[in-house]
């Protein structure tokens, strides 16, 4: 998925806004299939809803070690998306930026 390969180093996003940016709102469980069958995404910069990481066990403390060594930061078990959530730019915002 060329959505994913958008978030830059230190940046987050969610399946959903990904779904969402790729043009299919209300496919995160979609984006979560895609990841699995991939290689070589970012797949550590991908995070549940509200930036929480969704993966148990190894992966999990993977997840948050690569994130960590990016410099995002967490607050408690979740990313501080104020600080660190990745905005697509999708080109109906462009379009209704010029209208105004």
């Amino acid at each position: 998925m060329s959505t994913i390969r958008e978030i830059p180093r230190g940046k987050v996003s969610t399946y959903g806004a990904i779904a969402r940016a790729a043009g299919f709102p209300r496919a995160a469980r979609q984006v979560v299939r895609a990841l699995h069958r991939s290689v070589g995404l970012p797949w550590h910069r991908v995070l549940g809803f509200g930036g929480e990481i969704k993966l148990r066990g190894d992966l999990a403390i993977e997840q948050r070690l690569r994130l960590e060594a990016e410099g995002v930061i967490f607050r408690g078990r979740k990313v501080d998306m104020a600080r660190h959530e990745f905005r697509f730019y999708r080109k109906t915002d462009a379009r209704r930026t010029a209208a105004k």
